[in-house]
């Protein structure tokens, strides 16, 4: 079929009242109806939908579209009935949410030739009963939507996509669109392959959305810090993406306490309270949906302005894909993502159980994305050329890199220095382990193997562990080392790293930095913790006021005999200097704090508080007190019933099918508000009786804070992290509450 331009043009302006197409798209509408396969990679808000609607209007014969969401098909099916008003089954949709009825009329659409577009789930399309129907009708073209579902290396890879090629030869040959918002050259070769369609013309618009900004932040005070956001972008419509079901919930009703209008949106809801949240997000009724990945796909607002990650995505094209959402109408999108390492090694540990294949791939997706959340480039340009694009500027001037650039230091050196030292070792270990060695610290997993003997013991006291953990981190990122699958977390060097040692050159590496909201207005500095005097100091917090607080718990905690950490640590006495709290309830907000300690320890804090308030006609920062989300679960009153009956921990989380360490951080949460429990009964079966007074004496006489990472550190391989989090919980409710 030959159509001609001026054709084209008149139809686009009949059908949906566009003067003119968008990019490439009349020249893949023209190649497609000539009758030739088309690969259409077009970033999210390109116009991908005409390339396919408006063919399928002009030519003759129904086109078959294979799209992922049910939502998606309904929203589609809409939007076409909205253009051309009269003809109910000019599109239609055939899935699982069809009734008997509903799918009899489409079937009579399909056969009496009224509809010109079915879409079509790819569970749907391979049913025999629909196999059947279609091959009764004439199909002018496949149109394979969200085509990266095809590759396993795809960032939403679904194993029932990979059956289409086998269904469309049943049905029948007719031409094949391919259109997809996110592959990687990788994606694109495995969709071409699986389709058989190597020899499709591949129409490739640009990745850069010049508009949006991106922004990785650490992942500190993350509930504080979306909240300043949203109000600091008030009446503007944003997303925030989280990977849990639970943290969806629990983030919705967290933004609703604290006035910000949300719903929650993901799979384990019902079909119609899904469709319900989405509607009053695109009526504008809600200001944020909170959600899972499931609504990356079934949405199209094009005025969404900010899209917020509280988790960091698994992959660069899952990232890419969501951030896509924001500023759709080539307006503002701010795309703002919160990172830390500990989400990633989450995401390592719930591969663990998958085949090892999926492992592999699942463990480079991952390694591209810390790759680019601590990359000290262009985020820009590191995005691009993920995507093999080309980013020719040096600075985009729209991220977060390119606004406050990163000191930078030449590592070539260090690198060296770690390749060598697991080079020098006869079995692997983990990065923390030989960070600590380089470090020069000293813990009995570094005794019993002898390590600190080790001519690299102590080379870089200097810099400390952190330091090389960075470096680690970096190399694993280029690739010169890599982990074990099989033994999870060991550190070995890879072939170009050996390569990089015998021939080493210069490797720039950012200096760790945290990400620090700034903002110009007095106002809000003021509000985030400034004071009239003047008496605030760097780092976000009140200084003097700072510093008073950490000698009023110093002495405190010299007169009850305690850790300092046990009365109130760090970040809960910064947040004190930031927020001013004067109430019991006002201090319950402050991280860490909860009613136990805030009853048990807050009144001397408080009373200080008030009075340097007072003294120094400080403005308390009023907008930024955040209320918490009261911990009223089922769950809660079931554990610690069940605790009370000395149930085994492993039976509750059995029970409630809760992962173990799920239920601990449930058990943490209860205790950590004060709640005092015996978990005796339980730590004496599983761990031995030195462990116990060797963890609880550490949390007793040698750890600086609660936290378990260093108390990992400081104890070495010897002990769990099952283990620790067991005593630091027995030690808290015998000590702390």
């Amino acid at each position: 079929m030959k159509i001609s331009s001026e054709e084209l043009h008149r139809n686009l302006k009949k059908f949906f009242g566009f003067d003119s197409f968008k990019g490439e798209q009349e020249q893949i509408i023209t190649h497609l109806i000539e009758g030739n396969n088309c690969f259409v990679l077009m970033p999210t808000g390109g116009g991908k939908s005409l390339c396919y609607q408006l063919p399928a209007l002009l030519m003759p014969g129904t086109a078959i579209v294979v799209s992922p969401l049910i939502a998606l098909m309904k929203n589609q099916v809409d939007a076409i009935r909205g253009f051309i008003s009269g003809t109910q089954g000019i599109a239609n949709f055939l899935n699982s949410s069809l009734n008997r009825a509903q799918i009899q009329s489409v079937k009579n659409d399909l056969i009496s030739g009224v509809t010109k577009l079915l879409y079509v789930a790819p569970e749907s399309l391979t049913k025999e009963e629909n196999v059947a129907l279609l091959k009764q009708i004439p199909i002018s073209f496949y149109a394979i939507d969200e085509a990266h579902c095809i590759s396993e290396w795809g960032h939403d890879f679904r194993p029932e996509y990979r059956n289409i090629r086998q269904i469309v030869e049943e049905i029948g040959r007719a031409p094949i669109i391919t259109l997809t918002a996110t592959a990687t050259p990788k994606v694109q070769s495995d969709i071409q392959k699986n389709l058989c369609m190597t020899d499709a013309r591949v129409f490739k618009s640009s990745f850069n959305r010049p508009n949006l900004y991106y922004e990785i932040r650490d992942k500190s005070n993350i509930k504080k810090e979306i909240i300043h956001f949203i109000r600091s972008n008030s009446g503007k419509s944003g997303i925030i993406y989280c990977l849990s079901r639970k943290k969806v919930e629990e983030i919705a009703e967290f933004l609703n306490i604290n006035g910000i209008k949300a719903l929650p949106y993901h799979a384990g809801m019902d079909a119609a309270t899904r469709a319900k949240n989405q509607d009053k997000f695109l009526m504008e009724e809600i200001d944020v949906i909170v959600a899972t990945i499931a609504f990356g796909m079934g949405i199209d607002k094009p005025d969404v302005r900010f899209v917020i990650h509280y988790d960091i995505p698994k992959s660069l094209e899952g990232y890419y894909q969501e951030t896509g959402r924001a500023g759709r109408d080539g307006r503002e999108g701010k795309c703002l993502t919160f990172y830390s390492y500990k989400d990633i090694q989450k995401l390592e540990k719930f591969m663990q159980g998958k085949p090892i294949s999926e492992q592999e791939i699942g463990k480079q997706l991952l390694l591209e994305t810390v790759a680019y959340a601590e990359t000290n480039r262009c985020r820009r340009k590191v995005l691009l050329n993920y995507f093999g694009e080309d980013y020719t500027e040096e600075n985009c001037g729209n991220c977060d890199n390119c606004l406050n650039p990163k000191k930078m230091f030449d590592g070539q050196q260090e690198m060296c220095t770690v390749i060598e030292l697991i080079g020098s070792m006869k079995e692997n270990f983990k990065a923390e382990h030989l960070a600590n060695i380089l470090a020069g610290e000293s813990n009995s997993i570094i005794k019993s193997y002898n390590h600190h003997h080790s001519e690299f013991y102590g080379i870089g006291k200097d810099k400390g562990s952190k330091y090389w953990l960075a470096v680690i981190r970096q190399g694993l990122v280029m690739h010169l080392l890599e982990k074990d699958i099989e033994q999870y977390g060991l550190i070995s060097v890879t072939p170009q790293g050996n390569e990089f040692k015998d021939n080493p050159h210069e490797l720039m590496i950012a200096e760790d930095r945290t990400f620090v909201e700034g903002d110009d207005d007095d106002d809000d500095a003021i509000a985030i913790g400034g004071t009239k005097g003047g008496a605030a100091g760097g780092g976000g917090g009140d200084q003097v006021l700072l510093s008073m607080l950490k000698n009023l718990r110093k002495d405190l905690a010299k007169k009850l005999s305690l850790p300092s950490w046990v009365i109130f640590s760090d970040p809960s006495l910064e947040d004190m200097s930031i927020l001013y709290p004067i109430t019991i309830d006002e201090l319950k907000n402050c991280q860490g704090v909860g009613d136990g300690k805030a009853v048990k320890y807050g009144t001397e804090f408080l009373k200080l508080i008030d009075k340097y308030v007072t003294e120094n006609e400080i403005e308390r920062p009023n907008d930024i007190v955040i209320k918490s989300v009261a911990n009223k679960s089922a769950n809660k009153v079931f554990i610690i019933q069940s605790i009370d009956r000395k149930v085994p921990l492993d039976e509750i989380a059995e029970r409630k099918n809760m992962d173990f360490f799920d239920l601990l951080d449930e058990i943490e949460t209860i205790v950590n508000s004060g709640t005092k429990i015996n978990l005796d009964y339980f730590i004496k079966q599983v761990v031995d009786e030195d462990t116990i007074d060797d963890i609880f004496d550490y949390f007793k006489n040698d750890a600086e804070s609660d936290s378990i990472q260093e108390a990992l550190d400081e104890l070495g391989g010897e002990f769990e992290e099952e283990e620790i989090r067991l005593v630091r919980l027995k030690f808290i409710c015998e000590v702390a509450n």
